[in-house]
């Protein structure tokens, strides 16, 4: 019976695009998050703890839905703590600190769009190393006119705000996009035999945990704590526990490239809520437009049947 209503299409629609939203309002609430406490760009360990507080609240909130939901508590089984580790140290741990590190050198726009590639990085990993789909013609001319939109965003410096320091973030925010390719296809191998709610939990505990203390090992602090600052930590820890968990669920019952086909709208939330919230670039900017639209062109082409 769940699996009959999770490979639904209007099912599978409506929860991909409510993680891609969640996903998406993350740039501009990180961005707005170092501004409540008062974090530097600079302040690489103060950017990490304020990740694993995060997400360590993110994978108690998982949890907690996940008791709820299933009437039990969710108690990982002794073989399944292996597949957590490797789940956190690449899908927590490793994305993330390139991905807030990363976000503290470029806008919330251009690390969105950046983030945008994760869609293919995560297709050639599924093809050319865990052979879980072929890698046919229409899958590399989508990926090439994929990346093409984020080589257009950043050899235009205005529209996105300016230039510097930017591409260092967009780099290591790329490289968080491989850490993320890693985790998907390993979250869909190791969801066949387990709760994918157990596995997004507790990898997120984990992950928390060692980013936190990693970032009070470096020296980083919290060096303003608000009511306002406390809110918009626990939505971003609302929004890791919900948008993973899903997103995992979903992953466990379709095709990946079924479900992969709606991360496009990750940077298109993403620019969206960036120009809103933090006035970074103009969503009808000419670039802003071009690139999104080769991106999804592409994620169309890698998947039209």
């Amino acid at each position: 019976m769940t699996e009959k209503f999770f490979t639904r299409t209007a099912v599978v629609w409506a929860g991909a695009l409510i993680c891609c939203f969640l996903w998406g309002s993350a740039f501009p609430s990180i961005k707005i998050g170092y501004s409540l406490f008062q974090i530097e760009s600079s302040q690489i360990p103060s950017q990490i703890l304020f990740a694993g507080i995060r997400f360590f609240f993110a994978g108690i909130l998982a949890v907690l839905i996940g008791c709820v939901t299933r009437r039990k508590f969710l108690v990982p089984q002794k073989q399944s703590w292996k597949k957590i580790f490797k789940l956190s140290s690449l899908q927590t741990i490793g994305q993330y600190i390139f991905f807030y590190i990363g976000l503290a050198f470029t806008t919330g726009v251009r690390g969105s769009i950046v983030e945008g590639t994760n869609v293919f990085v995560a297709i050639f990993i599924a093809c050319l190393l865990f052979r879980q789909e072929k890698l046919d013609a229409k899958k590399i001319i989508g990926s090439i006119l994929g990346f093409s939109g984020v080589v257009l965003i950043n050899i235009s410096g205005n529209s996105t705000g300016g230039e510097g320091m930017f591409w260092l973030g967009d780099l290591l925010i790329f490289l968080s996009t491989f850490c993320y390719g890693f985790s998907s296809v390993l979250l869909k191998r190791y969801s066949a035999d387990e709760d994918p709610i157990v596995l997004s939990g507790y990898q997120f505990i984990i992950g928390g945990i060692i980013m936190a203390l990693i970032g009070l090992a470096a020296g980083g602090t919290l060096p303003v704590v608000s009511a306002e600052g406390i809110l918009l930590l626990a939505y971003l820890a609302f929004v890791s526990a919900v948008a993973y968990s899903l997103w995992g669920i979903l992953v466990k019952y379709n095709p990946i490239s079924k479900v992969a086909v709606f991360g496009f709208m990750n940077p298109v939330f993403g620019v969206i809520l960036s120009a809103v919230f933090l006035h970074e670039g103009s969503v009808l900017g000419f670039t802003s437009i071009a690139s999104l639209v080769l991106i999804c062109l592409g994620i169309y082409i890698v998947n039209r049947k």
